[in-house]
């Protein structure tokens, strides 16, 4: 019975261990080596990088899901050793836990049977690459392809969304971005009505005569509700901001507070000691204190989303500045009666 057991025991040791990898029913099989994808985007001419290529094999990649930089350089005959004093050395410039699923790389290796890794480049985006030279002793350095900025101009109606009325007129749809940052503090890109439409100058960036992205808006008009929403960019002393035709700011200021006359009792804080649960937390706000019935206002234009009272903040109002903004107003005596 003992004897059974055993066997069974050992029986069910070898399979885990056969599924874990530790052995393998089929010694005679070599191992798989995994090999460079082949990117699906053209590669970058030799010259983008700056050092001498000629002489080398070239193999063009795409970062896999779940691939870390052993997966890549072990098949190029890279030891343990070198990729660890690689990773250790790259901190300071790139850290290669963040290589990122779709980011494309580029191999530079020599040799016939065996090949020799000299260099390996990952691109961080679309301008900033990283070179890791282990020809000789590992380095790694920062380079960056040259950016070239066209001028453009497009207009849109909006007949269904923001997002496909950029899409038809072949602009970034990171013009939408863009602004919808400009009017920030002017139209609710949410409550976009039908008709409506825009015209607009802007810069888009390009790299090898890749587009990459959206630059700066320079002018544009947003027609909303059948309004103009002029927008025109300037800039000075290194600042820009943007103005309507009758040069006033389309950036709207905060007040500095929401009470005339009081003292600020707590400011924030990302840590501070509790008066009533005796504990240190974050105090994500700024406590005034001032005698009760004082006037409270918002610090900016907005629209009142929630005038009620709950458990942890009191009687409170909460307004909506714009897409971006919120502030709230907690722990009132009480709330004015046109407040909804």
């Amino acid at each position: 019975m003992r004897q059974a057991k055993f066997w069974m025991l050992a029986i069910s040791v070898l399979l885990l261990a056969v599924i874990l990898g530790l052995f393998s029913l089929t010694p005679d099989e070599p191992a798989e080596v995994i090999q460079p994808i082949a990117s699906t985007q053209e590669a970058l001419p030799v010259s983008a990088y700056g050092i001498q290529l000629s002489n080398h094999q070239l193999f063009h990649g795409h970062i896999r899901k779940n691939e870390f930089l052993a997966d890549i350089l072990l098949p190029f005959n890279v030891d343990y050793h070198t990729i660890d004093l690689l990773a250790k050395k790259s901190k300071q410039v790139f850290d290669v836990r963040k290589l990122r699923r779709g980011n494309r790389y580029m191999i530079a290796a020599s040799g016939d049977s065996v090949l020799s890794i000299h260099y390996f480049i990952y691109h961080i985006n679309p301008t900033d690459f990283v070179i890791y030279d282990l020809s000789d002793t590992v380095s790694i350095s920062m380079g960056k392809r040259e950016v070239d900025v066209v001028r453009k101009e497009t207009y849109a109606s909006i007949e269904h969304s923001l997002y496909e009325s950029i899409q038809e007129s072949n602009a970034d749809i990171s013009l939408a971005i863009r602004l919808s940052e400009v009017y920030a503090w002017s139209i609710d890109f949410y409550h976009l009505q039908k008709g409506d439409w825009f015209k607009v100058v802007y810069e888009e960036l390009y790299v090898e005569n890749e587009r990459i992205g959206t630059g700066e808006i320079l002018a544009v008009n947003f027609n909303h509700e059948g309004y103009n929403y002029f927008g025109i960019r300037f800039e000075q002393d290194s600042t820009y901001d943007y103005f309507d035709e009758h040069g006033q700011s389309l950036r709207k200021a905060f007040l500095k507070a929401p009470l005339k006359f009081s003292r600020i009792s707590s400011r924030y804080s990302r840590r501070r000691f509790h008066p009533v649960q005796k504990r240190w937390k974050a105090h994500l706000g700024t406590d005034y204190a001032a005698p009760t019935g004082t006037p409270i206002m918002s610090t900016g234009d907005g629209v009142v989303v929630e005038a009620t009272r709950k458990k942890y903040n009191g009687r409170y109002v909460k307004i909506k500045h714009n897409g971006v903004y919120f502030t709230q107003y907690l722990h009132m005596s009480r709330i004015a009666s046109n407040i909804r």
